[in-house]
């Protein structure tokens, strides 16, 4: 069983699996630390506790075979077993993220979208077909979907993930700005959009205090 890992750590692996494969598609066959250390803005302590924690090991004086290193990776997220998951909203950010096409590469398949509006209903977005949200636990269960992904506004989400729930899912990925209801064996992952810029807009307010605050220059 996985040690579980702290959250920045797990946070982080994805972006140094993005610059691995970049890496890799390059021709690059080793990779060192402080040359991840660089790309990440970290200290090398702590690209190798984050890369630690994949069970991987790397060569004193030389660093980590890279293509060996995206496996660790991508096998400590579980992404080299594709997941099928269903989308439930297809408005203006349900539909952005069916075309997202980098999902697949992470272990993701989204094989079909549920929205309650019918001149959505029939449709095919981004290649998926949307189906009646009414139908979501019918099907779910039909297709043995283990992933929900909900982008409906916050007043309909927890409606949604009872239905999932109902449809046997075990993980939802929650788009909705609302904490959510669910059995103790269901994995729910939120993400507050908002909050992103939250921090971005806290950190350009202190930056702009300590300018302010600066002594002026001596001319």
């Amino acid at each position: 069983m996985k040690k579980v890992q702290k959250l920045p750590t797990i946070r982080r692996l994805p972006t140094y699996l993005y610059k691995l494969n970049e890496m890799r598609k390059s021709g690059v066959e080793i990779v060192a630390t402080p040359e991840l250390a660089r790309y990440m803005n970290l200290e090398a302590i702590v690209v190798r506790k984050d890369l630690a924690a994949t069970g991987v090991t790397g060569q004193p004086g030389v660093g980590y075979k890279v293509v060996e290193l995206i496996e660790s990776i991508r096998s400590f997220l579980s992404w080299d077993n594709t997941s099928e998951a269903v989308l439930v909203g297809a408005g203006s950010l349900g539909s952005a993220i069916l075309g997202y096409e980098g999902f697949e590469e992470y272990g993701l398949r989204i094989i079909a979208a549920f929205d309650a509006d019918p001149g959505k209903v029939g449709t095919i977005i981004h290649g998926r077909e949307v189906f009646d949200v009414d139908r979501l636990a019918e099907l779910t269960r039909r297709m043995c979907i283990r992933l929900g992904i909900i982008c409906v506004p916050a007043d309909y989400a927890q409606d949604v993930a009872d239905e999932l729930v109902k449809g046997g899912v075990h993980g939802i990925w929650n788009f909705a700005n609302v904490s959510l209801k669910v059995p103790e064996d269901v994995v729910v992952q939120r993400e507050v959009i908002a909050g992103g810029f939250a921090v971005l807009s806290v950190k350009l307010e202190r930056m702009r205090r300590q300018h302010e605050n600066r002594d002026p220059e001596v001319e």
